[in-house]
């Protein structure tokens, strides 16, 4: 069975609300070392949160934003 858009996206998400939820606010670097998510994944999983308004951006620099729950 192939794998549809909303489960791949959504289980990306899925694992970036679980780690943000266990460690509160992290760095891109941070989520990618506690997930083991490649960029693509952690980006697409972030883009899903944001969308679905569950995250907040902390931060003024954006590479240096750090990323929590809503």
């Amino acid at each position: 069975m192939a794998t549809t858009v909303e489960d791949y996206f959504g289980s990306r998400a899925g694992v970036l609300w679980a780690c943000l939820n266990e460690h509160g606010a992290l760095s891109i670097s941070q989520i990618k070392r506690k997930t083991k998510l490649k960029d693509s994944e952690v980006y697409s999983g972030l883009g899903w949160l944001a969308r679905e308004g569950k995250l907040q951006i902390i931060g003024d620099v954006p590479l240096l934003y750090k990323f929590r729950l809503a």
